[in-house]
């Protein structure tokens, strides 16, 4: 205003008169300099004072700008989520992240691209604090194995990032490192994206039925009697189960007869443990398991997975499937990419060792860059369970028995029983002494369990067309160690009960087949405990009780002094006389109670004593003689030295 004022006099002053009178005209000059300054110098002096007043004002927080600076995004564009291309939502997403992650990479590739080419220490647009994380992004895709698992290994032991670190290398990583990151030792679950969002479930069409719909999916060729009844079975219920929620049976014409409808109702967790069960073994077919993954198997699986976080049961038996799943490299994409990843890396933490074993077989199984061999269902490896450095010298195979299974037979003596040697409730309980005591006296093994199912009569026979003999076992058994690995370095058995028949079986079957000679051959040593290798009390007992019992085919094979008993005892001393690996035999002194009216020595001394090496008598029962009371116990000591010797001395301890 004051400017404006000053060049309107000014003008004024300029028009208003000759220079006849320019005397008149400075003195208005002046007047108007005067005034003008003043209303400089007072608009300087004011905002001078308002500067130093909103200083004083105002506090700005440079520690929060600081860690601003130090952030880097990845950015992915949205995309609005429409119900009818919801299908096409998951490849859109993935596409965005790998094109954001290619992009980030070329930002730094001048860093990590052309190393002769750089300057040693030319600048780029990658913050210092950057530096060191895209460095091992970058290597983790290097061409060289031994510089992917060295970055992998270094990713694996971070745990001081911040969180927007961790996503950026969720974000960045490929499927390769994925993998690695979830079969390394206390990796931060952080690295691993969540997997996918599911397609909003619809009330009216369950879990059941979407199950349903997956196995009328699968083929009908190349089925045994079981997968058929299983089938049969889980479509059945389903079928039974729609009926109740009609009010009543179609037989009672579906008129809501009250108990018509209390009668034929299925638990949906039933319901879905017989769906399961048809679809596991359908994954054992090798020209299902695309069906199972085109048809949203891995996706529906994964749904089953998350609802029932209180059952154990239906978790492990997805792990299963999932695990046969991944026996197939070229369904390893899917399996990544619909995000069971993640989920099998938090499962490789559950304190239960049955779980964590699960999502160990099945990430084994996945990773193709440290694991050369696979893992096929029942075939559990208990250690090393992780990635490591540490070269495997030898094999440590435990086969159960009698209505065993690959954990609980091996689990440490139960809590609930009274200890009469001195050791404290208080001491931590292992489930699994194998994968705990003995992979931490013997990291050099590799130990692994195996399961099969077994039954004492007919009438507890899952399938009716499961009545499987020991030599049929045997041979199935062979074919799936093979496919592990079994025989391509020294071998040391541990079984119990029928289990050492079992590996005698095996043995024996092997030595005739040229294709598994190796097998025989590293065979070191075989540690039986209450083998009942003349025959078992619990057999006599059942069979005597055949019209009550049916025993089952395994129960009839184990008839005292039977002639395939006698057969396979005496083609197993011809083995072992030729190869002459050691051989050590428990026996059971105490009785075992069969249920609550009657005590039975299962496997008496003379039935336990094999004629060959060691034989020890035990004060236990059948049931405990393969569960030590701690880890100082005699039995536990005794095997561990066992299987050092018979190992001379290529292990040791720590």
């Amino acid at each position: 205003m004051s400017v404006a004022y000053c060049l309107l006099c000014y003008r004024k002053v300029s028009t208003s008169g000759t220079a006849s009178r320019p005397e008149h005209n400075w003195k208005y000059i002046k007047n108007i300099a005067k005034i003008t300054g003043s209303l400089l110098l007072g608009g300087c002096l004011l905002f001078t004072y308002e500067i130093q007043s909103l200083r004083r004002s105002i506090t700005l927080d440079t520690q929060a700008v600081r860690q601003e600076k130090l952030k880097s995004y990845i950015y992915l564009q949205t995309v609005p989520l429409e119900q009818n291309d919801f299908q096409s939502f998951t490849n859109r997403v993935r596409k965005e992240l790998h094109k954001t992650a290619r992009k980030a990479l070329e930002a730094s590739a001048n860093i990590f691209q052309r190393e002769k080419d750089r300057e040693p220490h030319s600048k780029c647009n990658v913050e210092d604090h950057e530096f060191p994380m895209w460095l091992l992004l970058k290597k983790t895709q290097s061409p060289e194995k031994m510089v992917r698992l060295e970055a992998v290994e270094s990713l694996a032991k971070i745990h001081h990032w911040q969180e927007y670190q961790y996503r950026t290398v969720a974000q960045a990583c490929d499927r390769r490192t994925i993998i690695g990151l979830a079969r390394s030792k206390d990796t931060d679950l952080r690295f691993f994206l969540p997997p996918p969002t599911l397609p909003k479930a619809n009330d009216d069409y369950s879990i059941e039925d979407r199950l349903r719909h997956l196995l009328s999916f699968l083929p009908q060729s190349e089925l045994d009697q079981c997968i058929k009844y299983f089938t049969s079975l889980a479509l059945r219920e389903s079928t039974q189960a729609l009926a109740a929620q009609r009010r009543g049976l179609w037989c009672f014409g579906g008129n809501g007869l009250p108990y018509a409808e209390s009668l034929s109702t299925v638990p949906s967790e039933k319901l879905e443990v017989f769906s399961l069960q048809a679809l596991l073994k359908h994954s054992k077919i090798s020209s299902h398991v695309d069906k199972i993954v085109s048809n949203g198997g891995l996706q529906l699986l994964q749904r089953i997975y998350m609802l029932r976080k209180d059952s154990q049961k239906i978790q492990r038996s997805i792990m299963r499937i999932i695990g046969n799943l991944a026996l197939h490299e070229h369904l390893h994409v899917d399996i990544v990419d619909s995000g069971w990843v993640s989920l099998l890396a938090e499962a490789m933490k559950s304190p239960y060792v049955i779980q964590s074993s699960h999502a160990a077989r099945a990430l084994a199984n996945v990773d193709r860059e440290t694991v050369t061999e696979k893992y096929p269902d029942g075939v559990y490896i208990l250690h090393p369970q992780h990635r490591t450095s540490q070269p495997v010298k030898a094999d440590v195979l435990f086969v159960h028995g009698l209505l065993g299974a690959a954990f609980k037979t091996w689990r440490q003596q139960d809590r609930d029983q009274p200890l009469d040697d001195g050791t404290s409730q208080e001491d931590d309980y292992t489930e699994c002494w194998p994968k705990d005591w003995l992979a931490a006296d013997c990291p050099a093994l590799r130990i692994i369990s195996v399961e099969y199912d077994t039954h004492i009569s007919d009438w507890k026979v899952k399938c009716p067309a499961d009545r499987k003999s020991m030599a049929y076992r045997s041979t199935e058994l062979l074919s799936k160690l093979k496919t592990a690995g079994v025989g391509e370095r020294p071998i040391i058995w541990v079984s119990h009960s029928m289990g050492g028949l079992l590996v005698k079986k095996m043995l024996v079957n092997a030595s005739k087949d040229e294709d598994m000679h190796d097998l025989v051959k590293n065979t070191l040593g075989i540690a039986f405990f209450s083998v009942p290798h003349h025959g078992s009390r619990l057999a006599e007992y059942s069979v005597n009780a055949r019209l009550l019992l049916f025993p089952s085919v395994e129960v009839k094979e184990l008839s005292k002094d039977s002639p395939a008993l006698k057969q396979l005892n005496e083609e197993f001393h011809e083995i072992v006389k030729n190869k002459n690996f050691k051989v050590v035999s428990f026996a059971e002194k105490l009785p075992t109670r069969i249920g609550s009216m009657m005590k039975l020595h299962v496997v008496p001394v003379e039935s336990a004593d094999l004629g060959i090496g060691d034989l020890i008598p035990v004060d236990v029962n059948h049931l405990n003689i393969c569960k030590p009371k701690s880890k100082d116990s005699f039995i536990y000591q005794r095997t561990l030295q066992f299987i050092v010797d018979a190992l001379a001395g290529g292990i040791g301890t720590q």
